[in-house]
């Protein structure tokens, strides 16, 4: 960068040491018009002369309008080697501009030429001409309104002539300053007494304009100066001006002493919002005048202006202002007085008398103090004065005769009428019944019963309890209408505040005793929540006490309490009690953990929180754990062994563990008629049942099945499960069939083979011997003795038998262990009623 900036450098000095000018010079610019009408065309032209066009300067001719260059520019090379650019701006919209023509010379523009351009309007035809013949430099002075902002330099002349009718004998120009709406015309160029035409030119770039033109005469349009005012100082000839009057005097402006005018007068009070008011016209003869219908005691303010009169004129300005006060007034007011007496001893009472001030006219006068006064009897003009007060009561003492004193108001100017004040005996009945209650934060309703005769009226006082030294007086009313009932207390009725409120009925020459009660309009939120204790804390509840906060003057009664709790987990319990609790058990709490407990205190105003309180229950000691670990243990023992045996011997929860097969025992086979012992033929291998242990194991009650047919095979070796001398010997797989007989009776009689409605109802017929295996046949019945096809079972199971879909014999295993635990095979019901044939088949037994 420095070496360019050197090299720009070097360039530069070449080309001023080629150019016998600057290149500033080398062009020039031409407008149509350097001023137009706002938002008119301007055409400018640049030519850059033949010094520069031989240096071969063929860059583009630029232009710029302020900052902002324009486009539309055309340029050309005339014949004579220069070369111009044209543009127009279609609409010039500034009030002034510079415009530039350049040229991008050293990759930068430079300014060839520039030119100021400025727009505005042609000045607008001045109005409302006016003007005053001053009588101190004896001038006609001419104003006028010069209409709007031309936004060009624009000048006003006043012109005028001697003459109405011609302009044959001008009278001096009087230009305007900048600025200025305003000429004046000196007193040597005026004529007096005779008319003349006067107007104003208003001159611009764009345009002339000219005002209509006036005609006068210089003296019709005099102007006098304002008067000065002054008042009457204080001397012993004058009278005292009349309360609520000003006496005042002015002094006319001493040029026009010798002409006949007249007067106004405007006069203000000196309160907030106070607007004027006008008097006239005034005498101007006496230069006096009195001022009277004002406000007693108020300053007002005063000024005064002047005309012309009956010649025509202006109204001078108004005086400088005047300050004064008007005289006191004596009260006019009646005092409305109430009274109260007690008796200090048996010739001397106190007397306690309280009054307010009821004007009687709007400007009544002010009140600078109260006195009251009593007169003695029986010391004619004897006057002794008892209180000299400003405020609205007055406590004095008075011998027991007494019965009547003299109350007045008084200012400055006098005391107003005395208003006599009668002391009543306190011989009335009293009122039946007094109470209130609060309507809003500033009133409070007081209501009372009216007692027998009916009182001619009441009064009620209302005061701070205890009174304040700052509130003054208590606030009293006098109510004149004996049938009313209560009244609306708004005056000096603040919130938050104990009122001691007294109501005493007024009869016509008594009056009752007096009835009190207290009352707030709002009361405050309890200030503070009773403080939470601990007393008794336990693994799972901790016992809480509290001190409930004595009653407060003015603040809300309590309606309830909320106790809040919170553990370790933020988890937060509440629970609401009556205001008259002062304590509370927390239940459910978790050993060894800690809690934040705070109390709520609520009345009808607010709440108020008490201090917070952290407790820590006892945790569980060491000893006491195993003993719940071992009650929690015997308890789920007691849960399962229940629902166990509630699964296991209920019949409908059993089915759906296993199938449920039909217990013979329990079946049909019942109704099966039982089968003489005769007719069973025992096989020689049961020796043990031949001596009578059948007998005994037989079931009476059970109807035994009629018959068993056993199919022999051949002989086989026994196996270990076949041994003969066994007692406990187990039913062999290969059971023999059993059939189901008509009737149990005639089993021995019916031939087997028979058939009809008592035939006998094969099940099923198990072929074999008890060395091979059998085949089991089954038949078609209806009987629901029998399951699906299941396998033989083992001798703690019940009977079901199970085979191959081919209905191939399931072979048993001799190493299957089907040893039986129940004893004798005779021990189960259905072969208790068996007939048995093929005795060489039952070694078994």
């Amino acid at each position: 960068m420095a070496r360019l900036g050197g090299c720009s450098l070097i360039r530069a000095a070449l080309i001023t040491l080629l150019l016998p000018r600057s290149l500033e010079e080398c062009g020039h610019i031409s407008l149509s018009t350097p001023i137009v009408r706002l938002g008119d065309s301007v055409t400018a032209s640049c030519v850059i002369n033949q010094n520069c066009s031989r240096l071969g300067l063929d860059a583009q001719i630029l232009w710029k309008l302020g900052p902002e260059l324009q486009p539309g520019g055309r340029q050309q090379r005339l014949p004579d080697g220069t070369q111009e650019s044209t543009i127009t701006l279609p609409h010039f919209n500034h009030t002034q501009a510079f415009l530039s023509c350049c040229l991008n010379w050293s990759n930068s523009l430079q300014i060839l030429d520039q030119v100021e351009l400025r727009a505005g309007y042609p000045p607008a035809i001045p109005h409302n001409l006016s003007c005053l013949m001053n009588l101190t430099t004896y001038s006609l002075t001419c104003q006028w309104e010069p209409g709007p902002e031309t936004h060009l330099p624009t000048s006003f002349t006043l012109k005028s002539f001697q003459s109405c009718q011609n302009q044959k004998d001008p009278i001096p120009d009087c230009v305007a300053e900048d600025g200025q709406s305003h000429c004046s015309i000196l007193r040597k160029h005026l004529i007096l007494y005779q008319n003349m035409g006067i107007w104003v030119q208003a001159e611009n770039a764009l345009g002339t304009s000219t005002s209509p033109q006036l005609c006068l005469d210089p003296m019709d349009v005099v102007k006098l100066e304002p008067p000065m005012l002054w008042t009457v100082g204080p001397s012993h000839a004058a009278a005292p001006a009349q309360p609520g009057c000003l006496l005042l005097h002015w002094e006319p402006w001493k040029p026009s002493l010798h002409m006949s005018q007249k007067c106004e007068l405007r006069h203000q009070p000196q309160l907030g919002g106070a607007n004027w008011t006008l008097e006239g016209p005034l005498p101007t003869k006496t230069l006096q005048y009195e001022l009277c219908g004002l406000l007693p005691a108020t300053a007002y303010t005063l000024q005064m202006r002047c005309i012309r009169w009956p010649l025509p004129g202006h109204w001078s300005n108004w005086s400088p202002s005047l300050k004064l006060r008007t005289a006191e007034q004596v009260p006019i007011v009646r005092l409305r007085t109430w009274s109260r007496q007690r008796p200090l001893d048996n010739r001397t009472v106190d007397v306690q008398l309280f009054w307010k001030p009821m004007p009687l006219e709007e400007n009544s006068g002010q009140i600078q103090g109260y006195l009251v006064s009593w007169r003695p009897s029986g010391q004619a003009g004897a006057v002794l004065p008892l209180c000299n007060t400003t405020a609205l009561s007055c406590t004095f003492r008075l011998p027991s005769g007494a019965q009547e004193v003299a109350l007045v108001a008084y200012n400055s100017a006098g005391t107003s009428h005395p208003s006599p004040v009668v002391f009543l005996n306190s011989t009335g009945p009293p009122l039946t019944r007094l109470y209130t209650m609060a309507q809003d934060p500033h009133g409070l309703w007081v209501g009372w019963e009216c007692p027998n005769p009916q009182p001619e009226g009441y009064v009620i006082e209302w005061d701070l309890s205890p009174p304040s030294p700052r509130d003054g007086n208590k606030t009293w009313r006098m109510e004149y209408n004996g049938s009313i009932t209560g009244t609306l207390l708004r005056e000096n009725i603040r919130p938050f505040q104990l009122y001691k409120i007294s109501v005493t009925p007024l009869y016509k020459d008594a009056m009752g005793p007096t009835g009190h009660i207290y009352a707030y309009s709002q009361e405050m939120a309890p200030s503070r929540a009773p403080e939470l204790h601990l007393k008794h804390v336990g693994k799972t509840w901790a016992q809480l006490e509290w001190v409930p906060e004595p009653p407060e003057l003015g603040k809300s009664p309590l309606t309830h309490y909320t106790i809040f709790w919170t553990n370790a987990q933020n988890q937060s319990f509440s629970t609401i009690l009556n205001a008259s609790s002062r304590g509370f058990v927390l239940h459910g709490l978790e050993p060894g953990s800690l809690y934040h407990v705070h109390l709520m205190a609520t009345s009808q105003a607010w709440a108020t929180n008490s201090t917070g309180l952290t407790l820590m229950t006892l945790p569980l000691e060491g000893s006491e754990l195993p003993i719940l670990l071992g009650l929690f243990a015997l308890l789920f023992t007691v849960i399962c062994f229940c629902g166990t045996a509630w699964l296991c011997c209920k019949p409908s929860r059993k089915n759906s563990l296993w199938p449920s097969v039909p217990d013979p025992a329990h079946s049909s086979l019942g109704s099966w008629a039982p089968t003489t012992m005769e007719e069973v033929r025992m096989s020689p291998l049961l020796p043990q049942l031949r001596k009578g242990q059948w007998l005994g194991l037989r079931d009476p009650g059970m109807p035994p099945i009629t018959k068993i047919t056993v199919l022999e095979e051949e002989e086989k070796k026994l196996g270990p499960w076949e041994s003969s001398d066994s007692s406990e010997t187990c039913l062999p797989t290969l059971v023999q069939t059993y059939v189901l007989q008509g009737d149990p009776k005639a089993a021995s009689t019916q031939p087997q083979a028979e058939s009809s409605t008592s035939d006998p109802v094969l099940y099923g017929q198990v072929l074999g011997s008890p060395t091979g295996p059998g085949h089991y046949l089954r038949y078609d019945s209806t009987q629901p003795l029998l399951g699906g096809l299941t396998p033989s079972p083992k001798c703690y199971e019940n009977l079901w038998f199970q085979t191959s879909p081919l209905r191939s014999p399931v072979p048993s295993d001799p190493s299957q262990e089907d040893d039986c635990v129940f004893g004798p095979l005779l021990d189960f019901p259905l072969l208790q009623g068996l007939q048995v044939h093929g005795v060489e088949g039952l070694g078994g037994f």
